[in-house]
């Protein structure tokens, strides 16, 4: 086996930045996944739902709240057909009200993950991986969930060395 996935879920447009909101061309989870890939030279996939959030941040924040609150899951536009050939898949998300976006529950729950390593990594504006690990770990059951990386989202772009340091660790 030894193959790797990089599977993310990013925002782009209105984004929280330095305690403003700042429209982004790429959103920061995706910037960093990127990075991952060019490094290990994994397989990068993107999870996306049907329904679009808002583009208004704040009401996008809102929207994340109440699939949070009733543990929704969300429906995705598509799937891998299998994780099997990969034993190595890293996870990647922007910290939504102190874990995962719903999307990415949706996603890893359509999985049989056992035996699988799991390397969580995050983007966020202070708040770190909140409850991301322990929730990965109820969802991927079976799997090997490792420390995750949080990133701050302002500094994605300027995270190179921080990420290879962290991904270089777990070969």
């Amino acid at each position: 086996m030894n193959k790797t996935l990089i599977v993310y879920y990013s925002r782009k447009g209105e984004n929280y930045w330095n305690g403003s909101i700042k429209n982004l061309s790429k959103g920061n989870t995706e910037i960093v996944a990127k990075m991952i890939q060019e490094i290990t030279e994994g397989d990068l996939f993107e999870v996306d739902t049907v329904n679009s959030y808002a583009k208004d941040y704040h009401t996008c924040t809102e929207e994340a709240k109440k699939e949070l609150q009733n543990n929704d899951r969300p429906e995705l536009k598509g799937y891998l057909d299998s994780l099997e050939p990969y034993d190595t898949i890293f996870v990647g998300f922007p910290n939504w009200w102190g874990t995962m976006p719903m999307a990415m529950f949706t996603f890893l729950e359509h999985y049989n993950l056992s035996g699988k390593r799991i390397l969580p990594f995050c983007t966020n504006e202070g708040s770190g991986m909140g409850n991301s690990e322990r929730d990965l770990k109820k969802i991927c059951k079976g799997a090997s969930v490792e420390k995750g990386l949080p990133i701050r989202g302002t500094q994605a772009a300027n995270s190179r060395k921080t990420v290879e340091t962290w991904v270089k660790s777990f070969r």
